[in-house]
C-alpha cells in the first residue's frame, strides 16, 4: 500500500505540473489588431457598436483588439506591434503623408490588412491602398433587403454561411474589379433581388463582388513581404454587428488574415507583429465563434511549441492511466 501511495502522490504532483505547463505553452498564441475608424467624410453611427463587437469577439478568436482614430498612431514604431490593421468605416482622407508612408512600410514588412464596409471609401488617391484593399467604392443604392450568393464556401469567412444569405445592408458598387489585382471573390450580391437605378459600372466585373481576399496583398512594393488582405463591404447597420452569422463571417476573415505566417503571431522571426501573451479566459462555447486553426507553414518556434504541447498532453494521459492501474492493484 505504501509504495502505491507514494507513486500516486508523485504521479499526481507530476500531473499538476504538466497541466500548468500545458496552459503556459498554449496561452502565448494571441494576435493583435489595430482598429482604425477615423472619418473625414460620412460617418457611420455603427462605428462604436462595431468596435465593441470586435473587442467582445476577441477572446473567442484569441485576438487582442486596440482601437484608435488618431492619425499619429500610424508610425513605424506603433504599427510594428500589430499583426494586422483593420480599417473600419474609414471615409475620406484618413492618413497624412507620414501615416501613408508608415502603412506602406508596414505592408512591405508582412503586415496584414482587413477592411470593413466603408474602408473602400477612403484614401481614394493612394494607389497602394487601393491595391491592398482590392477596389474602391463607387456608389450604393438605398439600404435594402438583398440576397448574397456564397460563391466560395471553402474560405473561413464563408464556410458557415447559407448558399443564399439574406441580409439588410447597402449593396456597394465598385469602380474596378478586385479580381484585376488578384483578389478572390467569395461573396456576390444577387442583383436580381434588389433595386439599383445605377448607373452601375461594368468595370467591377461579374459576378458582383461583395467580399474578397488576397493571399498576397497587392499593395506591397516590389521586394516586399506581402501579408494577407481581406475585405467585406457589409456592415452598415448597428443591428448587423449583433448578428451571429455576420460576426462569424467577419471573424473568419480576421483569423484567416492572421494566418499569413508573415507576422509574429505565427512566425517568431517576422519583423512586425505582436509577442503578447494571451491572458484570455476562454469561453466554453459561442454560437458565433470561429475557432482558430494552425496555419500552413507554422514557424519552427511555433512548431516546437505545438510539439511540446502534444508531448505534455500525452504524458498527462499516461499519468492518469498509471493512477488508474495503481488503484486497481490496491
Amino acid at each position: 500500500m505504501f509504495p502505491s501511495l507514494v507513486s500516486v502522490s508523485f504521479t499526481a504532483a507530476l500531473l499538476g505540473f504538466l497541466s500548468v505547463a500545458t496552459v503556459s505553452s498554449a496561452d502565448h498564441l494571441a494576435g493583435r489588431i489595430l482598429i482604425y475608424s477615423y472619418t473625414d467624410g460620412f460617418r457611420h453611427d455603427s462605428i462604436p457598436t462595431a468596435t465593441q463587437a470586435l473587442k467582445d469577439k476577441g477572446p473567442y478568436i484569441n485576438v487582442f483588439f486596440d482601437s484608435t482614430e488618431d492619425k499619429q498612431m500610424f508610425n513605424d514604431t506603433i504599427l510594428s506591434q500589430y499583426d494586422a490593421v483593420l480599417f473600419l468605416d474609414t471615409t475620406g482622407q484618413v492618413l497624412d503623408a507620414p501615416g501613408e508612408a508608415a502603412l506602406q512600410k508596414y505592408l512591405n514588412l508582412g503586415g496584414n490588412f482587413i477592411g470593413i464596409h466603408a474602408a473602400s471609401a477612403c484614401e481614394m488617391n493612394t494607389s497602394f491602398y487601393g491595391k491592398e484593399l482590392g477596389a474602391y467604392f463607387d456608389y450604393h443604392p438605398d439600404l435594402t433587403n438583398a440576397t448574397i450568393n456564397v460563391i466560395d464556401n471553402t474560405h473561413p469567412s464563408t464556410s458557415m454561411l447559407p448558399a443564399k444569405w439574406h441580409v439588410i445592408d447597402e449593396m456597394y458598387n465598385f469602380v474596378s474589379d478586385p479580381r484585376s489585382v488578384g483578389a478572390v471573390v467569395v461573396l456576390s450580391a444577387d442583383e436580381s433581388t434588389y433595386v439599383d437605378l445605377g448607373p452601375r459600372s461594368p468595370k467591377q466585373g461579374e459576378p458582383h463582388p461583395t467580399a474578397w481576399y488576397q493571399e498576397r496583398g497587392a499593395g506591397v512594393q516590389p521586394g516586399g513581404t506581402a501579408g494577407r488582405s481581406f475585405y467585406t463591404s457589409l456592415g452598415h447597420l448597428n443591428e448587423t454587428w449583433k448578428d451571429d452569422l455576420f460576426m462569424a463571417h467577419v471573424a473568419g476573415g480576421i483569423t484567416w488574415a492572421l494566418q499569413s505566417n508573415t507576422t509574429k503571431v505565427y512566425n517568431s522571426s517576422a519583423v512586425v507583429g505582436s509577442s503578447m501573451v494571451s491572458n484570455f479566459t476562454f469561453p466554453t462555447s459561442s454560437a458565433s465563434s470561429v475557432p482558430t486553426s494552425t496555419p500552413t507553414g507554422t514557424s519552427p518556434s511555433k512548431s516546437s511549441a505545438y510539439t511540446l504541447l502534444a508531448t505534455q498532453q500525452w504524458l498527462v494521459t499516461a499519468c492518469w492511466i498509471f493512477i488508474g492501474a495503481l488503484a486497481l492493484r490496491s
